[in-house]
């Protein structure tokens, strides 16, 4: 008989790439890992790893058998979510990630409303941007990404997960107090082609959505400071130092100094929660969704 553990490292190896990753995304030692899958050779008779380099990499017996893992898994998953669905308890452990305004804006109220209604469910959160987010729901790392997209750029979803809509989240410009437009009711983003903008990191699916934004008007953005956290980025507006796409969403309290005007475009980002289908009739999954939706009601 095939270990239900092991074959949950090997499955973890493989789509993390290393030992190293398994283990953390398992919570485990390294260690832990490499015993385990020595013990999974072992059970086959067959070599499922091969050094490769100062790390290793799965033979062709891996591989299939890896194959395989992935589908048993996921036959679990869909097992224990079906007795979880038919005792109707919301119980467990859930995981959940969300991206920082949204960790800040949502998780409190909702998290907090889990707890008291559902003392018997483990509530695990964590900040990651949506990218990351999505790869931990994808992986089995975590249970719930909340996730966003923006109006005129979508994120594609891998196949497997579902999603269901928590808040669409208006957008504005943060400037300095002193900046010649912050007496204006409203703003159109041409009009800031020569100012310099605060953004997120290189590559990161915000800073992209701004670049494309931009230049689709025909401004070439002048970027001067990077910031991964919303309200790093307003105390950078607050310093003088430039302007800000600040969404509303987590924002509050503006500092002194900052003017927040809304956009002519009426720009907003869509924020959602996503799950694996294979979860898709957990109570606890189907309660955080209800929880989350509330607090996106409360903060919208």
């Amino acid at each position: 008989m095939l270990n239900l553990e092991r074959l949950r490292t090997l499955d973890a190896l493989a789509r993390h790439g290393s030992v190293s990753g398994a283990a953390e995304g398992l919570h485990i030692t390294t260690s832990a890992v490499s015993q385990q899958l020595s013990k999974l050779e072992r059970e086959v008779g067959q070599q499922l790893l091969a050094k490769n380099g100062r790390g290793v990499r799965l033979t062709d017996a891996g591989r299939l058998l890896a194959e395989h893992a992935a589908r048993i898994l996921s036959q679990v998953e869909l097992a224990q979510s079906d007795l979880e669905a038919q005792r109707g308890q919301v119980v467990g452990e859930l995981r959940l990630s969300a991206f920082p305004t949204a960790a800040r804006g949502l998780f409190p109220r909702a998290l907090a409303e889990l707890r008291e209604q559902h003392p018997a469910l483990r509530l695990r959160s964590c900040e990651l941007e949506p990218e990351l987010g999505i790869a931990g729901v994808v992986r089995g790392d975590l249970d719930l990404a909340v996730v966003l997209d923006w109006y005129n750029k979508p994120m594609a979803l891998p196949d497997g997960l579902v999603k269901a809509s928590i808040l669409d989240d208006p957008a504005e410009v943060a400037m300095p107090v002193a900046h010649r437009l912050a007496t204006r009711g409203e703003v159109d983003l041409a009009e800031f082609a020569d100012d310099e903008w605060i953004t997120w990191g290189e590559g990161e699916f915000c800073h992209e959505w701004l670049m494309f934004t931009l230049r689709s008007k025909g401004v070439e953005p002048i970027v001067g400071h990077r910031a991964a956290e919303n309200h790093t980025q307003l105390a950078l507006v607050a310093a003088g130092l430039g302007v800000c796409i600040a969404p509303v969403l987590g924002r509050r309290p503006v500092p002194a100094g900052v003017v927040t005007v809304p956009l002519r475009q009426r720009v907003r980002r869509h924020v959602y929660v996503v799950w694996r289908a294979d979860a898709d009739r957990r109570p606890s999954i189907r309660a955080a969704v209800q929880a989350l939706r509330a607090a996106g009601e409360s903060a919208g």
